[in-house]
Protein backbone atom coordinates (compact mmCIF):
# COMPACT_ATOMS: atom_id res chain seq x y z
CA UNK A 1 0.00 0.00 0.00
CA UNK A 2 1.91 3.49 -1.10
CA UNK A 3 1.92 6.29 1.63
CA UNK A 4 -0.75 8.55 0.17
CA UNK A 5 -3.28 5.43 -0.19
CA UNK A 6 -2.68 4.96 3.29
CA UNK A 7 -2.88 8.96 3.93
CA UNK A 8 -5.87 8.61 2.31
CA UNK A 9 -7.35 5.84 4.51
CA UNK A 10 -6.46 7.41 8.12
CA UNK A 11 -7.90 10.65 6.87
CA UNK A 12 -11.30 8.98 5.88
CA UNK A 13 -10.95 7.21 8.98
CA UNK A 14 -10.86 10.43 11.31
CA UNK A 15 -13.43 12.43 9.15
CA UNK A 16 -15.92 9.42 9.73
CA UNK A 17 -14.77 9.37 13.66
CA UNK A 18 -15.55 12.99 14.00
CA UNK A 19 -18.59 12.71 12.17
CA UNK A 20 -19.90 9.86 14.78
CA UNK A 21 -18.62 11.89 17.56
CA UNK A 22 -20.65 15.00 15.86
CA UNK A 23 -23.80 13.01 15.79
CA UNK A 24 -23.65 11.74 19.41
CA UNK A 25 -22.99 15.68 20.24
CA UNK A 26 -26.48 16.79 18.21
CA UNK A 27 -28.32 13.65 19.67
CA UNK A 28 -27.28 14.96 23.36
CA UNK A 29 -28.14 18.55 22.24
CA UNK A 30 -31.20 17.93 20.82
CA UNK A 31 -32.71 16.25 24.07
CA UNK A 32 -31.32 18.78 26.67
CA UNK A 33 -34.86 21.13 26.17
CA UNK A 34 -36.95 17.90 27.39
CA UNK A 35 -34.92 17.40 30.49
CA UNK A 36 -33.87 20.76 31.39
CA UNK A 37 -36.52 20.80 34.30
CA UNK A 38 -34.94 17.10 35.18
CA UNK A 39 -31.81 19.02 35.51
CA UNK A 40 -32.65 21.87 37.24
CA UNK A 41 -34.37 19.73 40.68
CA UNK A 42 -31.02 17.80 40.47
CA UNK A 43 -29.05 20.33 41.20
CA UNK A 44 -31.65 21.46 44.06
CA UNK A 45 -31.63 18.53 45.20
CA UNK A 46 -28.09 17.99 45.57
CA UNK A 47 -27.95 21.00 47.50
CA UNK A 48 -29.87 18.92 50.45
CA UNK A 49 -27.77 17.49 53.09
CA UNK A 50 -29.76 13.72 51.47
CA UNK A 51 -28.56 14.08 48.34
CA UNK A 52 -24.87 16.35 48.88
CA UNK A 53 -23.51 12.90 47.07
CA UNK A 54 -25.45 12.98 44.23
CA UNK A 55 -22.61 15.07 42.00
CA UNK A 56 -20.31 11.95 42.29
CA UNK A 57 -22.81 9.45 41.17
CA UNK A 58 -22.47 10.25 37.55
CA UNK A 59 -18.81 10.21 37.78
CA UNK A 60 -18.44 6.78 39.63
CA UNK A 61 -21.35 5.56 36.67
CA UNK A 62 -18.86 6.94 34.25
CA UNK A 63 -16.15 5.06 35.75
CA UNK A 64 -18.11 1.80 35.94
CA UNK A 65 -18.57 1.93 32.12
CA UNK A 66 -14.94 2.51 31.49
CA UNK A 67 -14.06 -0.63 33.19
CA UNK A 68 -16.35 -2.79 31.97
CA UNK A 69 -15.23 -1.03 28.03
CA UNK A 70 -11.84 -2.31 28.76
CA UNK A 71 -12.32 -5.73 29.89
CA UNK A 72 -14.54 -6.26 27.24
CA UNK A 73 -13.96 -7.79 23.58
CA UNK A 74 -13.82 -5.94 20.42
CA UNK A 75 -16.73 -4.69 18.95
CA UNK A 76 -18.38 -6.02 16.46
CA UNK A 77 -18.46 -4.24 13.01
CA UNK A 78 -21.44 -1.98 13.24
CA UNK A 79 -23.72 -3.62 10.46
CA UNK A 80 -23.83 -6.37 12.65
CA UNK A 81 -25.49 -4.29 15.39
CA UNK A 82 -29.39 -4.29 16.04
CA UNK A 83 -29.53 -0.64 17.18
CA UNK A 84 -33.43 -0.88 17.05
CA UNK A 85 -34.03 -1.47 20.99
CA UNK A 86 -31.65 1.65 21.01
CA UNK A 87 -33.95 3.74 19.08
CA UNK A 88 -37.36 2.33 20.88
CA UNK A 89 -35.52 3.25 24.59
CA UNK A 90 -34.26 6.98 23.38
CA UNK A 91 -38.11 7.10 22.26
CA UNK A 92 -39.28 6.45 25.54
CA UNK A 93 -37.25 8.17 27.49
CA UNK A 94 -37.93 11.87 25.15
CA UNK A 95 -41.90 11.01 25.68
CA UNK A 96 -41.61 10.38 29.18
CA UNK A 97 -39.77 13.31 29.37
CA UNK A 98 -42.54 15.30 27.74
CA UNK A 99 -44.82 13.72 30.28
CA UNK A 100 -42.78 15.11 33.08
CA UNK A 101 -42.98 18.25 31.32
CA UNK A 102 -46.38 18.82 30.61
CA UNK A 103 -47.57 17.81 34.08
CA UNK A 104 -45.13 20.18 35.59
CA UNK A 105 -43.28 17.50 37.51
CA UNK A 106 -39.44 17.40 37.22
CA UNK A 107 -39.13 13.91 39.06
CA UNK A 108 -40.67 12.23 36.21
CA UNK A 109 -38.21 13.89 34.13
CA UNK A 110 -35.25 13.03 35.76
CA UNK A 111 -36.24 9.55 35.61
CA UNK A 112 -36.93 10.14 31.59
CA UNK A 113 -33.36 11.54 31.56
CA UNK A 114 -32.03 7.45 33.20
CA UNK A 115 -34.19 5.84 30.21
CA UNK A 116 -32.36 8.10 27.93
CA UNK A 117 -29.38 7.41 28.69
CA UNK A 118 -29.73 3.83 29.00
CA UNK A 119 -31.20 3.60 25.19
CA UNK A 120 -27.89 6.20 24.14
CA UNK A 121 -26.07 3.01 25.47
CA UNK A 122 -27.99 0.58 23.76
CA UNK A 123 -28.01 2.32 20.31
CA UNK A 124 -24.11 2.92 20.19
CA UNK A 125 -23.36 -0.45 21.14
CA UNK A 126 -26.02 -2.36 19.67
CA UNK A 127 -28.38 -4.74 21.43
CA UNK A 128 -26.57 -7.73 22.36
CA UNK A 129 -23.32 -5.78 24.17
CA UNK A 130 -25.04 -2.46 25.03
CA UNK A 131 -27.38 -4.51 27.73
CA UNK A 132 -24.39 -5.82 28.66
CA UNK A 133 -23.59 -2.10 30.00
CA UNK A 134 -26.22 -1.34 31.93
CA UNK A 135 -25.29 -1.95 35.50
CA UNK A 136 -23.64 1.61 35.20
CA UNK A 137 -26.73 3.06 34.16
CA UNK A 138 -28.84 2.06 36.74
CA UNK A 139 -25.83 3.66 39.43
CA UNK A 140 -27.38 6.85 38.36
CA UNK A 141 -30.22 6.32 40.32
CA UNK A 142 -28.91 6.90 43.47
CA UNK A 143 -28.54 10.41 42.25
CA UNK A 144 -32.23 10.81 42.02
CA UNK A 145 -34.35 12.41 45.14
CA UNK A 146 -37.17 9.62 46.40
CA UNK A 147 -40.98 10.07 45.10
CA UNK A 148 -42.32 12.86 47.95
CA UNK A 149 -45.14 10.48 49.33
CA UNK A 150 -42.52 7.45 49.49
CA UNK A 151 -39.36 10.21 51.03
CA UNK A 152 -42.07 11.56 53.64
CA UNK A 153 -43.32 7.21 54.63
CA UNK A 154 -39.24 6.50 54.72
CA UNK A 155 -38.49 9.11 56.80
CA UNK A 156 -41.17 8.39 59.71
CA UNK A 157 -40.15 5.05 59.67
CA UNK A 158 -36.59 5.29 59.97
CA UNK A 159 -37.11 8.48 62.64
CA UNK A 160 -38.98 5.51 64.49
CA UNK A 161 -36.83 2.93 64.36
CA UNK A 162 -33.51 4.62 65.36
CA UNK A 163 -35.53 6.38 68.29
CA UNK A 164 -36.09 2.36 69.18
CA UNK A 165 -32.80 1.26 68.61
CA UNK A 166 -31.05 4.81 69.78
CA UNK A 167 -33.06 4.06 73.00
CA UNK A 168 -32.06 0.98 73.44
CA UNK A 169 -28.12 1.57 73.05
CA UNK A 170 -28.56 4.14 75.72
CA UNK A 171 -30.05 1.70 78.00
CA UNK A 172 -27.38 -0.31 77.27
CA UNK A 173 -25.19 2.07 79.75
CA UNK A 174 -27.14 1.57 82.26
CA UNK A 175 -28.88 5.39 82.01
CA UNK A 176 -32.76 5.70 82.97
CA UNK A 177 -34.07 6.87 79.32
CA UNK A 178 -37.87 7.39 78.53
CA UNK A 179 -39.43 7.41 74.88
CA UNK A 180 -42.38 9.36 73.77
CA UNK A 181 -42.46 8.99 70.21
CA UNK A 182 -39.64 10.51 68.46
CA UNK A 183 -38.82 12.39 71.99
CA UNK A 184 -35.91 10.48 74.05
CA UNK A 185 -36.75 11.81 77.75
CA UNK A 186 -33.57 11.72 79.43
CA UNK A 187 -34.85 13.67 83.01
CA UNK A 188 -33.54 16.97 82.66
CA UNK A 189 -33.27 16.27 79.02
CA UNK A 190 -35.52 15.81 76.29
CA UNK A 191 -33.76 15.57 72.31
CA UNK A 192 -36.20 15.25 69.52
CA UNK A 193 -34.91 12.62 66.51
CA UNK A 194 -35.71 15.15 63.64
CA UNK A 195 -36.24 14.35 60.27
CA UNK A 196 -32.57 14.78 59.89
CA UNK A 197 -31.76 12.47 62.41
CA UNK A 198 -33.44 9.86 60.47
CA UNK A 199 -30.37 8.45 58.88
CA UNK A 200 -31.75 9.19 54.95
CA UNK A 201 -28.63 11.38 54.66
CA UNK A 202 -26.21 8.62 55.15
CA UNK A 203 -28.68 5.54 53.55
CA UNK A 204 -28.45 7.07 49.75
CA UNK A 205 -24.72 7.14 49.80
CA UNK A 206 -24.37 4.13 51.37
CA UNK A 207 -26.34 2.23 48.64
CA UNK A 208 -24.77 3.59 46.36
CA UNK A 209 -21.14 2.53 48.29
CA UNK A 210 -22.76 -0.84 48.68
CA UNK A 211 -23.73 -1.04 45.01
CA UNK A 212 -20.41 -0.03 43.69
CA UNK A 213 -18.36 -3.03 45.95
CA UNK A 214 -21.37 -5.43 45.10
CA UNK A 215 -19.71 -4.81 41.34
CA UNK A 216 -16.44 -4.59 41.96
CA UNK A 217 -16.05 -7.42 44.45
CA UNK A 218 -14.53 -10.38 42.89
CA UNK A 219 -16.60 -13.36 44.26
CA UNK A 220 -20.15 -15.29 44.27
CA UNK A 221 -23.34 -13.84 42.87
CA UNK A 222 -24.81 -14.45 46.46
CA UNK A 223 -21.70 -12.25 48.22
CA UNK A 224 -22.54 -9.19 45.91
CA UNK A 225 -26.47 -9.54 46.97
CA UNK A 226 -25.65 -10.25 50.35
CA UNK A 227 -23.26 -7.04 50.25
CA UNK A 228 -25.54 -4.72 48.43
CA UNK A 229 -28.75 -6.04 51.02
CA UNK A 230 -26.69 -5.30 54.01
CA UNK A 231 -26.39 -1.53 53.10
CA UNK A 232 -30.01 -0.19 54.60
CA UNK A 233 -29.92 -1.79 57.77
CA UNK A 234 -26.23 -1.52 58.83
CA UNK A 235 -27.16 2.44 57.95
CA UNK A 236 -30.06 2.11 59.68
CA UNK A 237 -28.70 0.74 63.09
CA UNK A 238 -25.46 3.04 62.96
CA UNK A 239 -27.29 5.82 62.53
CA UNK A 240 -29.23 4.20 66.07
CA UNK A 241 -25.71 3.93 67.67
CA UNK A 242 -24.92 7.96 66.60
CA UNK A 243 -28.26 8.94 68.08
CA UNK A 244 -27.13 6.29 71.45
CA UNK A 245 -24.07 8.03 71.41
CA UNK A 246 -25.68 11.70 71.06
CA UNK A 247 -27.73 10.80 74.59
CA UNK A 248 -24.55 9.34 76.33
CA UNK A 249 -22.93 12.13 75.99
CA UNK A 250 -26.03 14.37 76.46
CA UNK A 251 -26.56 12.97 80.23
CA UNK A 252 -22.94 13.33 80.85
CA UNK A 253 -22.08 16.41 79.35
CA UNK A 254 -24.85 18.98 79.03
CA UNK A 255 -27.43 19.56 75.92
CA UNK A 256 -24.91 21.17 74.47
CA UNK A 257 -23.30 17.80 72.83
CA UNK A 258 -26.26 17.05 70.65
CA UNK A 259 -25.36 20.56 68.71
CA UNK A 260 -23.13 21.65 66.36
CA UNK A 261 -19.80 19.94 64.83
CA UNK A 262 -19.37 17.21 67.15
CA UNK A 263 -23.22 16.35 66.14
CA UNK A 264 -21.79 16.54 62.43
CA UNK A 265 -18.66 14.44 63.33
CA UNK A 266 -20.13 12.04 64.45
CA UNK A 267 -22.05 11.76 61.56
CA UNK A 268 -19.39 10.99 59.45
CA UNK A 269 -17.50 9.12 61.44
CA UNK A 270 -20.86 6.76 61.62
CA UNK A 271 -20.78 6.94 57.73
CA UNK A 272 -16.89 6.09 57.57
CA UNK A 273 -17.93 2.86 60.05
CA UNK A 274 -20.44 1.51 57.63
CA UNK A 275 -17.73 1.56 54.66
CA UNK A 276 -15.69 -0.16 56.73
CA UNK A 277 -17.93 -3.20 57.78
CA UNK A 278 -19.10 -3.46 54.54
CA UNK A 279 -15.39 -3.71 53.03
CA UNK A 280 -14.96 -6.04 56.15
CA UNK A 281 -17.69 -7.58 55.50
CA UNK A 282 -16.27 -8.50 52.11
CA UNK A 283 -12.76 -9.97 52.99
CA UNK A 284 -14.69 -12.11 55.79
CA UNK A 285 -17.32 -13.68 52.99
CA UNK A 286 -13.60 -14.23 50.74
CA UNK A 287 -12.54 -16.30 53.80
CA UNK A 288 -15.19 -18.68 53.51
CA UNK A 289 -14.21 -19.06 49.74
CA UNK A 290 -10.98 -21.80 48.23
CA UNK A 291 -9.05 -19.09 47.81
CA UNK A 292 -9.49 -16.20 50.11
CA UNK A 293 -7.64 -12.96 48.61
CA UNK A 294 -5.92 -9.89 50.01
CA UNK A 295 -8.49 -6.46 50.10
CA UNK A 296 -6.85 -5.21 47.24
CA UNK A 297 -7.75 -8.43 45.27
CA UNK A 298 -11.26 -8.70 46.61
CA UNK A 299 -12.46 -5.33 45.57
CA UNK A 300 -11.10 -4.66 41.69
CA UNK A 301 -10.41 -0.73 42.18
CA UNK A 302 -8.02 -1.01 39.19
CA UNK A 303 -8.00 2.41 36.99
CA UNK A 304 -5.44 0.61 34.20
CA UNK A 305 -6.11 2.28 31.20
CA UNK A 306 -9.32 4.62 31.99
CA UNK A 307 -8.35 7.45 29.74
CA UNK A 308 -7.12 5.08 26.55
CA UNK A 309 -10.93 3.96 26.77
CA UNK A 310 -12.51 7.52 27.15
CA UNK A 311 -10.31 8.09 23.46
CA UNK A 312 -12.34 4.82 22.34
CA UNK A 313 -15.53 6.69 22.58
CA UNK A 314 -14.06 9.24 20.46
CA UNK A 315 -13.78 6.42 17.39
CA UNK A 316 -17.64 6.23 17.60
CA UNK A 317 -18.65 5.65 14.07
CA UNK A 318 -21.77 7.04 12.27
CA UNK A 319 -24.16 4.46 12.00
CA UNK A 320 -27.90 4.69 9.98
CA UNK A 321 -29.12 4.06 13.68
CA UNK A 322 -27.12 7.29 14.93
CA UNK A 323 -28.34 9.52 12.40
CA UNK A 324 -32.09 7.67 12.80
CA UNK A 325 -31.96 8.64 16.57
CA UNK A 326 -30.69 12.29 15.88
CA UNK A 327 -33.99 13.08 13.29
CA UNK A 328 -35.98 11.34 15.78
CA UNK A 329 -34.84 13.57 18.83
CA UNK A 330 -34.60 16.60 16.25
CA UNK A 331 -38.24 16.11 15.60
CA UNK A 332 -40.00 14.98 19.04
CA UNK A 333 -37.99 18.35 20.51
CA UNK A 334 -38.98 20.60 17.69
CA UNK A 335 -42.26 19.31 18.05
CA UNK A 336 -42.66 20.20 21.73
CA UNK A 337 -41.24 23.31 21.60
CA UNK A 338 -43.27 24.22 19.23
CA UNK A 339 -46.65 22.92 20.19
CA UNK A 340 -48.27 25.42 23.01
CA UNK A 341 -48.07 24.13 26.43
CA UNK A 342 -51.16 25.03 28.59
CA UNK A 343 -49.88 26.94 31.61
CA UNK A 344 -50.31 25.28 35.61
CA UNK A 345 -53.86 27.38 36.29
CA UNK A 346 -53.86 29.23 39.51
CA UNK A 347 -57.34 29.64 40.61
CA UNK A 348 -58.46 32.50 42.98
CA UNK A 349 -58.45 31.87 46.20
CA UNK A 350 -58.51 34.07 49.55
CA UNK A 351 -55.87 33.97 52.32
CA UNK A 352 -55.99 31.59 55.28
CA UNK A 353 -55.26 34.70 56.66
CA UNK A 354 -58.94 35.74 56.12
CA UNK A 355 -60.84 32.69 57.53
CA UNK A 356 -63.45 33.52 60.00
CA UNK A 357 -62.16 33.52 63.49
CA UNK A 358 -65.72 32.80 65.24
CA UNK A 359 -68.50 30.00 63.60
CA UNK A 360 -71.52 30.19 65.04
CA UNK A 361 -71.44 30.40 68.73
CA UNK A 362 -67.69 28.60 68.26
CA UNK A 363 -64.73 31.24 68.55
CA UNK A 364 -61.28 30.16 67.36
CA UNK A 365 -57.25 31.87 67.95
CA UNK A 366 -54.75 30.83 65.54
CA UNK A 367 -52.41 29.09 66.86
CA UNK A 368 -49.00 29.57 64.54
CA UNK A 369 -46.66 26.81 63.83
CA UNK A 370 -43.27 26.30 65.47
CA UNK A 371 -40.55 27.82 62.53
CA UNK A 372 -38.90 24.39 61.88
CA UNK A 373 -42.54 22.56 61.14
CA UNK A 374 -43.53 25.46 59.31
CA UNK A 375 -40.37 24.45 57.17
CA UNK A 376 -40.70 21.33 56.94
CA UNK A 377 -44.44 21.69 56.02
CA UNK A 378 -43.52 23.73 52.89
CA UNK A 379 -47.11 24.78 52.13
CA UNK A 380 -47.89 27.69 50.25
CA UNK A 381 -50.62 28.49 52.50
CA UNK A 382 -51.83 26.95 56.19
CA UNK A 383 -54.24 27.42 59.10
CA UNK A 384 -54.22 26.25 62.67
CA UNK A 385 -57.39 27.38 64.73
CA UNK A 386 -58.70 25.86 68.13
CA UNK A 387 -62.32 27.04 68.24
CA UNK A 388 -63.84 26.71 71.53
CA UNK A 389 -67.70 27.11 73.42
CA UNK A 390 -68.93 28.01 76.34
CA UNK A 391 -71.17 24.96 76.63
CA UNK A 392 -68.83 22.51 74.94
CA UNK A 393 -66.68 20.28 76.86
CA UNK A 394 -63.56 20.64 74.62
CA UNK A 395 -62.35 22.55 72.35
CA UNK A 396 -61.83 21.41 68.05
CA UNK A 397 -59.05 22.05 66.01
CA UNK A 398 -58.89 22.51 62.98
CA UNK A 399 -55.85 22.49 60.31
CA UNK A 400 -55.27 22.59 56.57
CA UNK A 401 -52.09 23.22 54.57
CA UNK A 402 -53.13 24.35 51.02
CA UNK A 403 -50.38 23.88 48.60
CA UNK A 404 -50.43 26.13 44.83
CA UNK A 405 -48.10 23.25 43.01
CA UNK A 406 -47.82 19.34 44.54
CA UNK A 407 -45.20 18.75 41.73
CA UNK A 408 -41.58 19.96 42.86
CA UNK A 409 -40.98 18.69 45.78
CA UNK A 410 -44.18 20.31 47.56
CA UNK A 411 -47.27 18.50 48.31
CA UNK A 412 -49.25 16.44 50.79
CA UNK A 413 -48.00 13.95 53.27
CA UNK A 414 -50.63 11.96 55.62
CA UNK A 415 -51.49 12.55 59.12
CA UNK A 416 -51.17 8.76 59.50
CA UNK A 417 -47.16 8.68 58.67
CA UNK A 418 -46.95 12.03 61.41
CA UNK A 419 -49.09 10.77 64.09
CA UNK A 420 -46.13 8.72 65.60
CA UNK A 421 -44.05 11.22 65.99
CA UNK A 422 -45.64 13.22 68.82
CA UNK A 423 -45.88 9.85 70.75
CA UNK A 424 -49.55 9.47 69.77
CA UNK A 425 -50.61 5.58 68.88
CA UNK A 426 -53.41 5.03 66.23
CA UNK A 427 -56.33 3.00 68.13
CA UNK A 428 -58.91 2.84 65.09
CA UNK A 429 -58.67 3.80 61.24
CA UNK A 430 -60.65 3.89 58.76
CA UNK A 431 -62.92 5.50 56.32
CA UNK A 432 -66.11 7.42 57.66
CA UNK A 433 -68.81 8.66 55.51
CA UNK A 434 -70.16 12.23 56.70
CA UNK A 435 -72.96 14.31 55.10
CA UNK A 436 -72.52 18.37 55.43
CA UNK A 437 -75.70 19.82 54.60
CA UNK A 438 -75.73 23.43 53.37
CA UNK A 439 -72.22 22.72 51.42
CA UNK A 440 -71.04 22.18 48.51
CA UNK A 441 -69.60 18.92 49.88
CA UNK A 442 -72.51 16.93 50.56
CA UNK A 443 -71.69 13.90 51.77
CA UNK A 444 -68.38 12.28 51.55
CA UNK A 445 -66.05 9.85 52.81
CA UNK A 446 -63.36 11.17 55.51
CA UNK A 447 -60.39 9.33 57.47
CA UNK A 448 -61.75 8.95 60.89
CA UNK A 449 -59.24 7.85 63.69
CA UNK A 450 -58.94 7.52 67.32
CA UNK A 451 -55.64 8.47 68.78
CA UNK A 452 -54.60 7.78 72.09
CA UNK A 453 -51.78 8.65 74.57
CA UNK A 454 -51.05 7.40 77.56
CA UNK A 455 -54.99 8.25 79.14
CA UNK A 456 -55.04 10.68 76.55
CA UNK A 457 -57.67 10.07 73.52
CA UNK A 458 -58.60 11.92 70.28
CA UNK A 459 -60.92 11.98 67.91
CA UNK A 460 -59.56 12.95 63.93
CA UNK A 461 -60.81 13.62 60.89
CA UNK A 462 -58.85 14.41 57.50
CA UNK A 463 -58.96 14.13 54.19
CA UNK A 464 -56.77 15.10 51.03
CA UNK A 465 -59.09 18.29 49.07
CA UNK A 466 -57.82 17.62 45.48
CA UNK A 467 -59.90 19.68 43.01
CA UNK A 468 -63.25 20.00 43.72
CA UNK A 469 -62.20 15.57 45.08
CA UNK A 470 -62.68 14.72 48.45
CA UNK A 471 -59.74 11.46 48.57
CA UNK A 472 -59.09 9.53 51.57
CA UNK A 473 -55.83 7.60 50.13
CA UNK A 474 -52.44 9.93 50.19
CA UNK A 475 -51.19 7.64 46.96
CA UNK A 476 -54.23 7.96 45.09
CA UNK A 477 -54.22 11.78 45.51
CA UNK A 478 -50.55 12.13 44.12
CA UNK A 479 -51.78 10.21 41.31
CA UNK A 480 -54.76 12.49 40.66
CA UNK A 481 -52.11 15.64 40.41
CA UNK A 482 -50.69 13.77 37.58
CA UNK A 483 -54.06 13.38 35.87
CA UNK A 484 -56.00 17.16 36.62
CA UNK A 485 -52.21 18.38 35.52
CA UNK A 486 -53.17 17.18 32.08
CA UNK A 487 -56.73 17.20 31.89
CA UNK A 488 -57.48 20.86 34.09
CA UNK A 489 -54.08 22.08 34.28
CA UNK A 490 -54.26 22.47 37.61
CA UNK A 491 -51.67 21.09 40.21
CA UNK A 492 -53.27 22.73 43.67
CA UNK A 493 -54.16 21.26 46.56
CA UNK A 494 -55.14 21.03 50.62
CA UNK A 495 -54.91 18.68 53.28
CA UNK A 496 -57.79 19.32 55.79
CA UNK A 497 -58.06 17.78 59.59
CA UNK A 498 -60.55 18.36 62.30
CA UNK A 499 -59.38 17.06 65.79
CA UNK A 500 -61.06 17.17 69.33
CA UNK A 501 -60.38 15.44 72.54
CA UNK A 502 -62.84 12.70 74.21
CA UNK A 503 -62.95 14.22 77.48
CA UNK A 504 -62.54 11.93 80.72
CA UNK A 505 -65.73 9.55 80.13
CA UNK A 506 -67.33 11.69 77.21
CA UNK A 507 -68.10 8.86 74.58
CA UNK A 508 -66.60 8.75 71.20
CA UNK A 509 -70.31 9.74 69.74
CA UNK A 510 -70.69 12.60 71.66
CA UNK A 511 -67.69 14.23 70.96
CA UNK A 512 -67.81 13.57 66.97
CA UNK A 513 -71.24 15.72 67.23
CA UNK A 514 -69.00 18.77 68.31
CA UNK A 515 -66.71 17.71 65.60
CA UNK A 516 -68.95 17.93 62.88
CA UNK A 517 -70.71 20.58 64.19
CA UNK A 518 -67.52 22.77 63.57
CA UNK A 519 -66.67 21.01 60.47
CA UNK A 520 -70.19 21.90 58.85
CA UNK A 521 -70.36 26.04 59.61
CA UNK A 522 -65.94 25.82 58.83
CA UNK A 523 -67.01 24.00 55.56
CA UNK A 524 -69.40 26.57 54.77
CA UNK A 525 -66.69 28.88 54.04
CA UNK A 526 -63.83 26.71 53.16
CA UNK A 527 -64.29 26.83 49.20
CA UNK A 528 -63.15 30.57 48.80
CA UNK A 529 -59.83 29.74 50.77
CA UNK A 530 -59.36 26.07 48.90
CA UNK A 531 -60.84 25.96 45.59
CA UNK A 532 -63.32 23.40 44.09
Amino acid sequence: MTFGASLSRLTGTRRANRSGVLLLCILAAASIPIFVPGYESLARAWLTPEYSHGPLIPLISLYLFLRELRDKAPLPEPRAMDRRPGLLVIGLGLLLGILGNVTAIPDVVTYAFIIWVSGVVLLCFGWAEGRRHQLPVLHLVFMLPLPQILYWKLTIFLQAVSSVLGVWFIRMMDIPVYLDGNIIDLGPFRLQVAEACSGLRYLFPILSFSYLTAILYRGPHWHKILLFLMAAPLTVFMNAVRIGMIGVLVNSHGIGQAEGFLHFFEGWVIFGACVAILLATALVLQRTTRAPKSLAETIDIDVRDLGGQAARLLALRPSRGLVGAVVLSVSVTAAFLLVPHREIAHPPRDSFALFPARLGEWSGVRIPLEPDIEKVLAASDYITMSYISPGQAAPVWMFSAWYARQTEGQGIHSPEVCLPNGGWEIFSLGPHEVSMPGTVYGTFTVNRAVIEKGLDRQLVYYWFEQRGQRMTNDVLAKMSVLRDSLVKGRTDGALVRFVTPIAGSESEARAEARLQDVMRQALAVLPRHVPE
